[in-house]
């Protein structure tokens, strides 16, 4: 038995270790069990068969930026270093038109509209006055506990600003909002993959409106890429953790929640050691551990065990490519004089997104029921090393490629052992980026949602995500995904299933950080 924390947080990934971060930064004693022999989660993922570091989340962070956790833990000082561009998304429909160009500065997107998309202009002007504030009281509320004093109080200090946007579109479907916005499928189909397609869902399901905002938050929020790689996240809060007195274990996994007179006392790892610790912060499968790793839950649990029990675990249904691209970095054909009237000068700097418009997306969700891939599915089409050239590899200094795949079924008809599903995936470089793309794939390998729950522990391939925003949030059927704690005295929860998880954000983590530190009276610290 080894001697006992302060506290213990199963899970490595990015929340689990800012959570870590900021209890040890208090001056507790903490220690962060992983059960993978490396740190980072989806962020992390070293897959050996490119040859290359590669990561299975190749997102853009926004969301981490627009927290304090940057600054609040000095991840700086530990070599989290982050590349704007002024070209974040660029959107294009399967079946070709006008392609849309997001600029991260509001007034230049109006102007590419101008050119692309004139009838747009006006309308894109109105959703920005609509959106900005309602997106701003978004970032504003995703920092702190969402309890309906703490909502009210902000909505007061801004004076309602935002408010009544908020509440109607979250009550909404994403599609619905965003066709009362814009006529333009062009402008409506894009947001509805980044937004509820990107989470598993249909874009006309009520409750997904909040993904509206995605456009003012791209404006308000710049969007950038971890120098040297998504690694580089998990990285820098491993380094600021381990630095303040913290410590990481990885191959530990946890068999056992220990609970007794109800309240934690620890936890048991597979291999039957006990780790001793009165506080336990579960950052990563909350049903797992709610129904299966804690014994003995005392009776005021036993509604929370019996909610998590009878609850279904989704499917996964994204698949990613990641490849090694020799020559220039494959990026969609777009006409040179359209270029210089943007001022683009290389447009593979952003994240395209290829969408088969609304009544598409639609129709592609319903494709997953019976387990098959939609002919035309959406994609995002990512070259990290067009901005960053440190991520070139090989002599030749070949670019890194990254296409993920919405929807891909975990059942897919037929298996996936035996599918040509990912080399028709593949084949669609060649006709969204030229002919000859894919001869120029030196090497390439593919996770599907089986391949996401073999590698890294996520349950038939779901990456967890907390659905909707903080309205959603005040009504949570499982509060504890919202307030962080359980009824199990010294056991809490967080990671990217509890409010605002979704992403590289790292809200969730700091917030969770948070209460622990106010049930026990110790105050957070600044770097």
């Amino acid at each position: 038995m080894t001697a006992p924390f302060d506290a213990i947080v199963i899970g490595a990934g990015n929340n689990g270790l800012v959570c870590a971060a900021y209890l040890a930064q208090a001056g507790l004693r903490v220690t962060v069990l992983e059960a993978r022999d490396e740190v980072g989660g989806c962020g992390a993922g070293a897959v050996d068969a490119l040859g290359v570091p590669s990561h299975a989340c190749t997102c853009d962070d926004l969301t981490l930026r627009a927290t304090p956790v940057m600054e609040e833990l000095g991840l700086a000082d530990h070599g989290l270093r982050y590349l704007t561009t002024d070209l974040p998304t660029v959107a294009t429909n399967w079946d070709g038109g006008s392609p849309l160009f997001l600029f991260a500065d509001a007034g230049r997107t109006l102007d590419g509209l101008a050119v692309t998309h004139p009838s747009s202009v006006d309308a894109y002007a109105r959703y920005l006055r609509l959106a900005r504030p309602a997106a701003e009281l978004v970032l504003e509320l995703a920092n702190q506990v969402p309890t309906p004093g703490a909502v009210a109080r902000r909505v007061l200090a801004r004076r309602a600003r935002g408010a009544a946007t908020l509440l109607s579109w979250s009550r909404r479907s994403a599609a619905s909002v965003l066709r009362s916005l814009f006529r333009s499928d062009d402008l409506v189909a894009p947001a509805c993959v980044t937004g509820p397609a990107s989470w598993g869902r249909s874009p006309v399901a009520a409750g997904t409106g909040v993904a509206a905002l995605t456009y003012a938050m791209r404006h308000l929020v710049p969007v950038g890429r971890p120098e040297g790689g998504s690694g580089m996240v998990p990285a820098a809060l491993y380094s600021a953790l381990t630095t303040m007195g913290g410590s990481v274990r990885t191959n530990a996994p946890v068999a056992t929640v220990l609970a007794e007179g109800g309240r934690t006392r620890g936890v048991a790892l597979a291999n039957g050691e006990e780790i001793l610790a009165p506080v336990v912060v579960v950052a990563c499968d909350a049903r797992r551990a709610i129904v299966s790793w804690l014994n003995d839950p005392p009776p005021i649990a036993q509604d929370m065990v019996a909610r998590w029990q009878a609850s279904r675990v989704p499917d996964g249904f994204k698949s990613t490519i990641d490849a090694v691209v020799a020559g220039p970095a494959p990026t969609l054909q777009f006409d040179d004089s359209l270029l210089r009237r943007l001022g683009v000068r290389d447009p593979a700097v952003a994240t395209t997104v290829v969408h088969p418009g609304v009544d598409g997306l639609i129709r592609n969700h319903w494709e997953l029921g019976p387990g098959r891939v939609a002919w035309h599915p959406a994609l995002l089409l990512g070259v990290p090393s067009a901005l960053d050239p440190g991520l070139r590899c090989g002599p030749d200094l070949d670019h890194r490629l990254s296409l993920d795949v919405l929807w891909t079924p975990y059942d897919l008809a037929g298996g996936w052992a035996n599918s040509r599903e990912p080399e028709r995936w593949l084949g669609f470089l060649d006709r969204l980026c030229g002919e000859g793309t894919v001869e120029r794939v030196r090497r390439w390998r593919v996770l599907t949602p089986p391949d996401y729950e073999r590698e890294f522990g996520l349950v038939r391939g779901y990456t967890p995500s907390f659905p909707g925003g903080p309205l959603a949030a005040l009504r949570a059927r499982d509060p504890e995904r919202a307030r962080y704690r359980t009824p199990v005295a010294g056991l809490y929860l967080t990671g990217a299933e509890t409010f605002p998880g979704a992403g590289i954000w790292g809200a969730s983590g700091r917030n969770a950080a948070g209460v622990v530190l106010s049930t026990l009276g110790t105050r957070r610290t600044a770097a």
